[in-house]
């Protein structure tokens, strides 16, 4: 199985692209992994954010293939501890998914197109976080899940 994360737009937050090659390069030793950037939308300061939202919708379903497994990271999808994260990875890993899919979107969340052809929404918190430092978090957990699947001592009980 293949785990790729796409985000919109990219991230000038040197810490962030510092923390996440750090936890890109340890989950690459577990599984095949890569992070893709969805090129912003040019002019979008002349949109509203329902068009910015549409044209950004259309970017990610175009990089998306009719095998990926589209996982949303939202803020109305479901909460999960880092055990129960875990789980669902070693499900997927252990079903005949080829590509599960995360996806981060921009600044104002995802077009009814992406929830539409999205398979699950996960929340990371039912706090708000700016979508790049998500690809932050959601880099860390994913290398978590994978040190519990693994029954590694990353994570403590």
């Amino acid at each position: 199985m293949n785990i790729c994360l796409y985000a919109v737009g990219k991230t000038n937050f040197s810490f962030v692209i510092t923390g996440t090659e750090e936890y890109y390069k340890r989950i690459k030793r577990y599984i095949n992994f890569d992070f893709k950037v969805i090129k912003d939308i040019k002019n979008s300061k002349s949109l509203d954010t329902i068009q910015q939202k549409e044209l950004e919708g259309v970017k990610i379903l175009e990089s998306l293939t009719t095998n990926d497994v589209v996982i949303l990271l939202d803020e109305k999808g479901k909460q999960m501890n880092s055990l129960d994260f875990a789980g669902f990875i070693q499900k997927k890993m252990n079903s005949s998914i080829k590509s599960l899919v995360f996806i981060i979107g921009g600044a104002y969340g995802f077009s009814d197109d992406v929830y539409k052809r999205a398979d699950y929404k996960i929340s990371l918190s039912q706090m708000t976080f700016s979508h790049q430092l998500i690809r932050l978090i959601f880099a860390e957990q994913l290398y978590r899940a994978f040190s519990i699947i693994n029954k590694e001592p990353y994570h403590h009980e």
